[in-house]
């Protein structure tokens, strides 16, 4: 534990750290909101507990600090009073289009690994989870560090991986996705097949180079996440066929699932948690069915365009 002037620094189980010391409905210091940025590129995954009373204004004025907020594209979902809030809500209306079974068992809102607006090719910077009403079970957010996890592969695989890109399909049916654990996985009765079924767009495929450098760290990053992941681009510039290069992704798919890599944050009311979309991936267990769970999420904007989105004919 270490001591940041007013701020007090803990590090998490695996990654990221936890700051105390801090009431974001009160003033906050110049100097202060500099030690946030700071720790936030440092460790990329930031939890703060037991704050009082966090409301929609002091969210996003707080979100604020880590740079402009940027309206989800995903309009179906965000708040009518407050466009910069994201919503995410178990045991509402929704939840219909959102159930699925996992052996047998209803569960709305189960997420795997995924990086937010990947499928866009120009992921958002960051971003800022607040609990407004917490599961009575369930309903964990978990986050990996990619950085983490590129440093822990074998010289001989990052030579490997350094010159590849890879693609990520936006794709509605979870079925459908190629390096997705899908073991006892149902698609519920009214899960969406295509985004129009839920008011979302469409969009291209998103292209990226296996290894992604920071734009603000310099951190290697391996860009490999579960969802939409479809294949590598031009894997015989490397020898490799097709076959191989699904193989590839299959093996750093298991590397990223690897728990030195994880923290599961267990929701109570007055926690936040920040994260750098652009080096941390996440993911949630979702709720059994009828249990009431509430985030509020901010988008912090991303200023860089990490990947390319490809051309419909190509």
């Amino acid at each position: 534990m270490e001591k940041n002037n007013e701020l007090t620094i803990q590090k998490l189980n695996n990654v990221g750290v936890e700051v105390s010391g801090l009431d974001i409905n009160q003033p906050i210091s110049e100097e202060i909101k500099s030690q946030l940025h700071a720790i936030w590129l440092e460790h990329g995954i930031v939890v703060f507990r037991d704050q009082p009373d966090i409301t929609p204004e002091s969210l996003i004025d707080f979100s604020r600090i880590f740079g402009p907020l940027e309206m989800h594209p995903l309009k179906a979902t965000t708040s009518s009073e407050y466009p910069e809030l994201f919503i995410l809500e178990n045991g509402g209306e929704t939840d219909k289009f959102n159930t699925a079974y996992y052996d047998g068992e209803a569960i709305v809102n189960r997420l795997i690994w995924h990086m937010d607006l990947h499928y866009t090719g120009k992921p958002n910077r960051g971003a800022i989870l607040s609990a407004v009403h917490v599961a009575e079970e369930d309903g964990l957010t978990g986050f990996g560090d990619l950085a983490k996890a590129y440093s822990a592969l074998p010289e001989q695989l990052k030579n490997k991986i350094a010159d590849l890109d890879v693609a990520y399909t936006f794709e509605m049916q979870r079925i459908k996705w190629r390096f997705a654990d899908n073991s006892g996985y149902e698609p519920g009765p009214f899960s969406p097949k295509s985004p129009s079924d839920v008011g979302f767009p469409d969009f291209p495929d998103a292209i990226y180079p296996m290894v992604v450098t920071h734009p603000e760290t310099g951190d290697k990053i391996l860009e490999i996440v579960e969802q939409f992941l479809d294949r590598v681009i031009e894997p015989e510039k490397v020898g490799m066929t097709q076959a191989e290069s699904d193989q590839l992704l299959h093996e750093l798919i298991e590397h990223i699932r690897r728990p030195e890599f994880h923290y599961w944050h267990d929701w109570r009311i007055g926690d936040m948690v920040l994260w750098d979309n652009w080096r941390a991936m996440h993911c949630t267990t979702g709720t059994r069915a009828g249990i009431k769970r509430l985030i509020n999420r901010t988008t912090i904007e991303g200023g860089y365009t990490l990947g390319r989105q490809l051309a419909a004919n190509a």
